[in-house]
């Protein structure tokens, strides 16, 4: 994906104030490099792409001084292990990404959509019913027929055994026992869906890029946070494939129409083989559905709302309803026809919408994702 040097200057000058970080005296390398991995993400895992639009900006902004120079950061970049030579016999001599860049794509993606996590924290999904499983301590019980010894609270329990006896050798009683109740926790299934179509980088707007870095992030988040958790990210033009989190910050907007069926079917797919019974989709797109797949052929249609697409994939939000598989959609479009039909998908699906714009879908995609844990698993 080419950009023009307006458009790869302001997606980069919206994510980056550059008085900011002089204010907080960040390191230049650390600043460098928070600019080149947007940019990497921009341009799709392109280095050599990003390393020109990132002198680019040096010319423009002055990122660099004789102190500091980008040939030191690039030298800094290779030595710390960001990118490497690529191996011979491999085309044309240049550099690639390693795989702890393509770490870095997702850390750094949650930290600039849902803030900095603080270490340790774990987190499953509860439900409403007690259980004996090595779960997360809620409260506190009597003691009762089938509650292990792993569950007493002895501090509470030796202090009701002085309270009912008055005598602090007392020995503990059957009555005397409290234990902490324990919930059973779950884990959840999640397809994140995105739209690769030709519209997600019309006129002038790039939609893919805020795209790619919610599902980093979105990764990410699960696995510091909810480990039990399984997420799988499919994209749909055309026609619908699963993508690995290795491959997405290469993903590519293509010459497609918008098969949202076949994203939907994909998804179905996928989550008939997970055993949780949680299990949800989040569906990231701009445009209506303009495609169906029908044999070896498609029918397609750019223009309006085609009864025949519209119903499809109608009858596929119900068919998701029926195995309790909700649907959020994320529409990043502000068209009133657009969003009639969302309505109309979310009310058969039993699902949410959300209308959004490329600069929020971050917030409110993980705003939807953390309270749907706490909601409904």
């Amino acid at each position: 994906m080419k950009l023009s040097v307006p458009l790869i200057v302001n997606c980069v000058m919206e994510s980056f104030i550059f008085t900011e970080y002089r204010e907080k005296k960040q390191p230049p390398f650390e600043k460098l490099l928070s600019i080149f991995m947007e940019l990497m993400l921009i341009t799709s895992g392109d280095v050599d792409e990003s390393i020109d639009w990132l002198k680019e900006l040096d010319e423009r902004y002055k990122l660099t001084d004789d102190a500091y120079t980008m040939e030191d950061f690039l030298d800094e970049l290779k030595a710390k292990g960001y990118i490497r030579e690529t191996t011979p016999g491999q085309g044309e001599p240049g550099v690639e990404a390693t795989a702890k860049t393509e770490q870095l794509f997702r850390s750094k993606a949650l930290e600039d959509l849902f803030g900095k996590m603080k270490k340790g924290e774990s987190g499953n999904h509860k439900t409403k019913y007690s259980g004996q499983n090595n779960d997360e301590q809620e409260g506190l019980k009597s003691f009762e027929f089938g509650d292990t010894a792993e569950q007493i609270a002895y501090n509470e329990s030796f202090r009701n055994a002085w309270i009912n006896s008055g005598d602090l050798n007392s020995p503990l009683r059957h009555e005397d026992l409290e234990v902490y109740e324990k919930s059973y926790q779950t884990a959840a299934a999640t397809v994140l869906l995105i739209d690769i179509s030709h519209s997600m980088i019309l006129y002038g707007e790039d939609r893919i890029t805020p795209a790619k870095k919610v599902a980093l992030a979105l990764a990410e988040l699960i696995r510091r946070k909810y480990p039990k958790d399984s997420l799988d990210i499919v994209a749909f033009g055309n026609d619908a494939h699963p993508i690995s989190l290795r491959d997405l910050p290469y993903v590519k907007v293509g010459p497609f129409h918008t098969n949202t069926v076949a994203g939907l079917e994909a998804a179905e797919d996928i989550l008939r083989k997970k055993k949780t019974p949680n299990k949800q989709i989040i569906m990231i797109t701009d445009g209506k559905p303009t495609c169906l797949k029908e044999g070896n052929h498609y029918y397609k249609n750019s223009f309006g709302l085609d009864d025949k697409i519209i119903n499809k994939t109608l009858n596929i939000a119900r068919d998701l309803r029926k195995k309790k598989i909700p649907v959020t959609t994320f529409m990043i479009a502000s068209d009133n026809y657009l969003q009639q039909f969302v309505r109309d998908f979310t009310e058969i699906n039993n699902g949410k919408a959300y209308y959004s714009s490329p600069d929020n879908l971050g917030k409110m995609l993980f705003e939807d994702f953390e309270q749907n844990r706490k909601k409904n698993f």
